[in-house]
């Protein structure tokens, strides 16, 4: 019997997810300084790491 072995996250996936989370906790951060446009930032970089992340995941061939 083979068993499967699910191979490790490239490093750009590592990359990406780090700087979700990254721009996430600022986004926060700045919100509860009440730093408003800096807040907005971080945010919608937020969300553009997040649609990258979504769309290599979508195109990514099924294992």
């Amino acid at each position: 019997m083979k068993s499967k072995q699910s191979s490790p996250p490239a490093w750009t996936d590592l990359i990406i997810r780090g700087l979700r989370i990254g721009a996430s906790t600022i986004a926060i951060v700045e919100l509860l300084r009440n730093d408003w446009i800096a807040a907005g930032l971080s945010s919608l970089a937020w969300l553009m790491f997040v649609q990258v992340e979504r769309r290599r995941t979508a195109l990514r061939p099924p294992s």
